[in-house]
């Protein structure tokens, strides 16, 4: 039996264990992961984060024939981070797929689109202003987007399913938010084919002796030396099998202390600290909600933000951030409060919680955080799609590689069989999931609604007339209904009408059935803010000088230059701002690294 030696609760037994847990942890950093042999410091560069954007920058960095350690909290089944789990969804611009779709896409196009939904408005031709770098990011990385970013990728080995989808079509103006034309290209083997080559890169340069991994090396602290950086310092967290997105072990074993003349910050977002995210919350998006879903793994924290602010990194933009109104509850979650995000086609109607129609923009699939306003603006956490099987059949895809098999593991048998039947893991969230409501009826549907939530605000007379409203919009091919315009529009598309929208049809159409009602909440993901970074992706101080030897790129730093998004994303560009920045920091803290 164990015996407490002190106030706390503390044990002889526990206390042993942590001691020689702290000695091996020593011997850990000391010896299992060496310095480089020879020199006076550990590498020509630190990278801290092993999402994708760290692994490009190490990949780079190693290229070049630097020596570099790619540090990370989490364990080596973690590798590749938040990328690992997505979609695959890359922006491009006059791609070869959108030819084929017969889109026509321009620079001029793309540009004027990114103009529209960033709304740059914060000192964008002074040199301290917190958008100045953040519009010389949007214009780089367009030209990267209508340039080289596909054949970059394509010389890799990465692919493209054929059929380009049409995400955020916004506002309602030619020069405002949205995509004019579809420029989401879904990766051939979603995430974990985006992360693949650099994963490979990178391992093949462990091999050759150009990098190691310091996995559960957690990074408490930047090293500056007369205002340089010069390493960085934290705790050697104990070994973890926890699976890939698994919750892992904080405890402590050691402490370590790494020098290098480069430190690159690559660490991701805040997504999972919902402390974070209500702090930040912008007053233009209303209250935050009380309850929110989690779209990223719980190692998502945020923590590096404030760690490289203390060695004089400035942050920028922190209240612009991008969270999803549709949002599920995973009924087999891999992480705390763990979401999964609908990516809808146009046709499905869409309530609030007391079962008032949104108005325009609010319609699936055009305007995210106008969207998100409205949801906090009715004084409630969600709000309800109401559909059909006939819609959610083609209509409803889910993000996450491992939300859709078929094109994670690219299958094509599998793949195809979504022409004649609902996607399997759609039908398991119709089945498992907390958040559908399913009828033969409407008067069924509505009671199944308020008995979901328990507080009886969906009126069936009232729901009913709106209905029956959009329904009788469908009877010529003109209407004054902006969704059903957009539906038509959608159908004009040969994408959406191929795989994304669903014959136009009443909503009460019994052959249609049966009739599906899905509370959305939402879900936290992506922080647009962050570290101010010049074109280099060298972190400036609040003078907007650069911090010698102090890099970032990714997330953390809001995608490039602390939010090259501005106030809302064209969708498509996370990844591709991981990729772009994470090669941009790489390349650049190569050359200074030169001898």
């Amino acid at each position: 039996m164990d015996h407490p030696i002190a106030p706390s609760g503390i044990t002889r037994r526990r206390a042993l264990t942590v001691t020689g847990g702290m000695l091996a942890g020593t011997a850990l950093a000391a010896h299992a992961f060496p310095a480089f042999a020879g020199e006076s410091q550990d590498a020509d560069a630190i990278v801290v984060g092993h999402g994708l954007a760290g692994l490009v920058a190490t990949a780079e960095l190693a290229a070049a024939g630097r020596k570099v350690l790619l540090l990370d909290q989490e364990p080596e089944a973690s590798l590749g981070g938040q990328a690992f789990w997505s979609f695959g969804g890359l922006f491009f611009v006059n791609s070869e797929e959108q030819r084929l779709m017969g889109v026509k896409d321009t620079h001029d196009l793309a540009w004027q689109d990114w103009l529209g939904s960033a709304g740059f408005d914060r000192g964008v031709a002074d040199p301290a202003g917190q958008d100045h770098w953040a519009y010389k990011w949007a214009e780089a990385y367009v030209d990267f987007a209508s340039g080289e970013k596909r054949s970059w990728l394509a010389g890799l080995g990465v692919q493209w399913f054929p059929i380009v989808g049409w995400a955020e079509r916004g506002g309602g103006l030619a020069d405002g938010h949205g995509n004019s034309v579809p420029r989401f290209h879904v990766t051939w083997g979603t995430g974990p084919a985006v992360v693949e080559p650099f994963e490979k890169k990178v391992r093949a340069a462990v091999a050759a002796g150009k990098a190691a991994f310091r996995f559960r090396h957690r990074v408490d602290g930047i090293v500056t030396t007369g205002g340089a950086v010069t390493g960085v310092r934290g705790a050697v967290l104990e070994p973890s099998g926890a699976a890939r997105g698994k919750p892992s072990s904080r405890t402590v074993i050691g402490e370590f202390e790494l020098r290098a003349p480069v430190v690159v910050v690559t660490s991701g977002g805040i997504g999972a600290n919902h402390d974070l995210v209500r702090q930040n919350w912008p007053a233009r998006l209303g209250t935050p909600p009380k309850t929110m879903i989690t779209g990223v793994p719980a190692h998502v924290d945020g923590r590096m933000l404030a760690i490289t602010e203390r060695a004089g990194g400035r942050i920028v933009n922190p209240d612009r951030m991008w969270h999803y109104t549709e949002g599920l509850r995973n009924y087999d979650p891999i992480w705390p409060d763990h979401g999964i995000r609908i990516l809808p086609g146009p046709s499905s109607m869409w309530f609030d919680a007391t079962g008032k129609r949104f108005g325009t923009p609010d319609i699936p699939g055009y305007d995210t955080l106008h969207t998100l306003g409205s949801i906090t603006a009715s004084g409630h956490d969600y709000s309800w799609f109401v559909t059909t099987q006939k819609i959610i059949a083609k209509e409803f895809a889910l993000s996450g590689s491992e939300q859709n098999p078929d094109l994670t593991n690219k299958n094509v048998w599998q793949l195809l069989s979504r022409i004649w039947q609902t996607p399997e893991p759609i039908e398991k969230f119709k089945k498992n999931g907390v958040d559908f409501v399913v009828a033969t009826t409407l008067s069924e549907l509505v009671a199944g609604m308020n008995k979901l939530t328990g507080d009886n605000l969906i009126d069936l007379a009232r729901l009913k007339a709106q209905i029956e409203a959009r329904d009788r919009e469908m009877d010529n091919p003109y209407t004054k209904d902006a969704q059903v315009m957009g539906i038509r529009n959608a159908l004009s598309y040969i994408g959406d009408s191929l795989s994304r929208t669903a014959p136009a049809h009443r909503i009460l159409d019994p052959s249609a059935g049966p009739l599906i009602a899905v509370r959305l909440n939402v879900l936290t993901r992506k922080t647009l803010g962050g570290l101010q970074t010049d074109l280099s992706g060298r972190v400036l101080n609040a003078s907007g000088e650069p911090v010698p030897g102090l890099y970032a790129a990714g997330e953390v730093a809001g995608f490039g230059g602390g939010g090259v998004h501005g106030y809302r994303s064209l969708e498509g560009t996370f990844l591709g701002g991981c990729l772009f920045s994470g090669r941009q920091a790489g390349r650049a803290a190569a050359a200074a690294t030169a001898t």
